[in-house]
């Protein structure tokens, strides 16, 4: 089953030192395209999230068409960057394990604390370069 690998991976992601998440992303066929698992730590890059990487892959590598009929499976629900990136990718769907909620219940502390963001300011200015861009 794609789920219990989705969580193999994350197991293989924590043995080797990084966060305990891994995804996989598998074709309307059923055959599996591609597979990661998170790197943040051993890439010191913040943004190595497995269900980022496979978006980007399928971005690259995928047909819009293709993309829109696959399903990532994963191990635990996508965050925001990664959902994101899901979203712009095209990807048809999301099989998680665990959700947000309860990975949250597993941490210290309940995971990471809110960024404040303030706005929106100077609309007029920043819709400018905007307009026009989305038609």
């Amino acid at each position: 089953m794609s789920l219990r690998r989705a969580i193999e991976l994350a197991a293989e992601a924590r043995a080797g030192g990084n966060p305990p998440f891994g995804s996989l992303l598998v074709g309307p066929d059923g055959e599996v395209l591609a597979e990661e698992r998170n790197t943040s730590l051993s890439d010191n890059d913040i943004t190595a999230h497995p269900e980022l990487k496979l978006a980007r892959w399928a971005a690259r590598e995928l047909a819009p068409e293709v993309a829109a009929r696959t399903t990532m499976f994963t191990s635990c629900q996508p965050c925001g960057m990664c959902a994101g990136a899901i979203e712009r990718s095209g990807l048809g769907r999301v099989v998680f394990a665990l959700s947000t909620e309860q990975l949250n219940a597993l941490k210290p502390g309940g995971g990471f604390a809110p960024v404040p963001q303030e706005g929106p300011d100077l609309h007029d200015e920043a819709s400018a370069v905007v307009k026009g861009y989305y038609a």
